[in-house]
């Protein structure tokens, strides 16, 4: 094989592009799917005290005290089955006011972040 043959060559090319280009591919993936896995966990964790702080206004058959609503409030952060303790309840000026504080636990430290606090507030006057 001469040297020009051995220039021309492209056998293998897809190969070197491939492991060239994947880890940063992989990585933006990655990303993505974590920023998604982040959002949902929020927007979960808002739905639960939304529908908690409305439950202890509009239904106080099912929300009478402290202790239901925080479990309301768990039960209704869809996916997530957080312990009812992160949920805290107070008569505020703007109505019956329910705050969540969430750690959401990164899969991997590689970033340098392991875990992100996530809080959610909602007020629904009386």
């Amino acid at each position: 094989m001469s040297r020009r043959d051995i220039i021309m060559d492209q056998q293998g090319a897809a190969a070197i592009e491939f492991a060239i280009t994947a880890p940063a591919f992989f990585i933006v993936l990655f990303g993505i799917i974590l920023a998604g896995l982040l959002l949902w966990t929020q927007f979960s964790l808002q739905h639960g005290v939304e529908m908690a702080a409305r439950c202890a206004t509009v239904n106080t058959n099912l929300c009478g005290n402290a202790g239901a609503i925080q479990n309301y409030a768990a039960q209704h952060a869809f996916g997530l089955d957080p312990p009812p303790s992160i949920v805290t309840v107070a008569t505020q000026a703007c109505g019956n006011q329910v705050t969540a504080t969430y750690t959401f636990q990164f899969l991997t430290t590689y970033f340098g972040l392991s875990s992100l606090t996530l809080n959610a507030q909602s007020c629904f006057p009386k």
